[in-house]
């Protein structure tokens, strides 16, 4: 069975943004950059990609999730599928079924989409980025956590998952920490995701 892989960055108080929304607080460099594309490439959507000169396969998904939030930051760019390189769903009572037609609007349950999702065939797996609020509807199918945390302390903003009190354990697999001050830690949940 295939996993669901949250993928967020966060401050060093967990938030993932302002309470406005925004993210540019968070430091950006060139050795981050670098990492990013060379771990993560098919987290860099497709028209940076492009600038960037990044053509190589998917290491590790071949299918995003996010949520309404996170996806209108692409839309407010004009850019109506930011990672045609992969298979996307986005997560929205709201939008109209025909934004694109390389993007899947789900506005039924999402927990039923990603069990789906997860009993398809394929070596490689499912990613959520951003969106708290999605995090916290998917939170009992999540499997892994990969935090980007930056060093940084917002002091408020939206937490990376915004869900109601339910401890779920996870542990530690891994733990990059780059020259920059940013880290990116995963995470694998200890016991079988409900469902």
């Amino acid at each position: 069975m295939r996993t669901l892989t949250y993928f967020v960055a966060v401050s060093l108080d967990g938030f993932v943004c302002a309470p406005d929304g925004t993210f540019d607080f968070f430091p950006q460099s060139d050795e981050s950059g670098a990492y990013h594309a060379r771990e993560y490439p098919e987290l860099i959507p497709t028209h940076v990609r492009e600038q960037l000169g990044l053509d190589v396969p998917n290491q590790r998904f071949d299918t995003l999730l996010q949520g309404r939030g996170s996806y209108q930051v692409a839309l407010d760019e004009g850019i109506t599928s930011p990672y045609a390189h992969m298979r996307q769903y986005v997560l929205s009572r709201t939008l109209a079924k025909d934004t694109d037609p390389d993007v899947t609007i789900v506005d039924t349950d999402p927990l039923a989409l990603v069990r789906a999702l997860k009993r398809q065939e394929g070596d490689l797996g499912l990613c959520l980025v951003g969106g708290p609020t999605a995090a916290g509807v998917l939170l009992p199918e999540i499997d892994e956590l990969m935090i980007k945390r930056y060093p940084v302390i917002a002091g408020a903003g939206r937490p990376f998952v915004d869900a109601a009190f339910a401890p779920a354990a996870f542990e530690r697999v891994r733990s990059t920490v780059l020259g920059d001050g940013a880290d990116y830690t995963l995470f694998r949940r200890t016991a079988s995701p409900a469902g």
